[in-house]
């Protein structure tokens, strides 16, 4: 089986909260912290996902959610799995109020089960 068989792909999806209106900037830097801090994670927690995912180009795909309350039931639902996951809370210097929850990172884990998960989201 080759390593970009559906079924043995890894990905990191990263779920960004669309009610914000940040800018593509803001939303792309609030992203990667979410893909790092997943990374960073999975590297200590679950090396072989990590490492899996990392030798096949470290897919990422960036999605869209309507509110934090969605954040945190994906988050929820990751957990529950088994997956890692990171929230992303913004220090508010720049677009977003200081606290505010703006992205979910998750995974890396296996394309098929990210899918079954976030599969109805839309691209950001």
């Amino acid at each position: 089986m080759s390593i970009f068989d559906r079924d043995s792909e890894y990905k990191v999806v990263v779920l960004v909260r669309n009610d914000l209106k940040m800018s593509k900037g803001k939303a792309a830097a609030q992203a990667c912290h979410a893909a790092v801090s997943c990374a960073l994670a999975a590297q200590k927690k679950h090396p072989s996902e990590f490492t899996s995912w990392n030798s096949a180009g470290q897919k990422v795909s960036v999605l869209k959610v309507e509110s934090q309350k969605d954040l945190f039931e994906f988050k929820a639902i990751a957990e529950t799995q088994g997956i890692t996951c990171s929230i992303v809370c913004d220090a508010g210097r720049t677009e977003v109020d200081p606290g505010t929850y703006t992205c979910l990172g998750i995974g890396p884990e296996k394309q098929s089960v990210l899918d079954k998960i976030t599969g109805d989201l839309k691209m950001y």
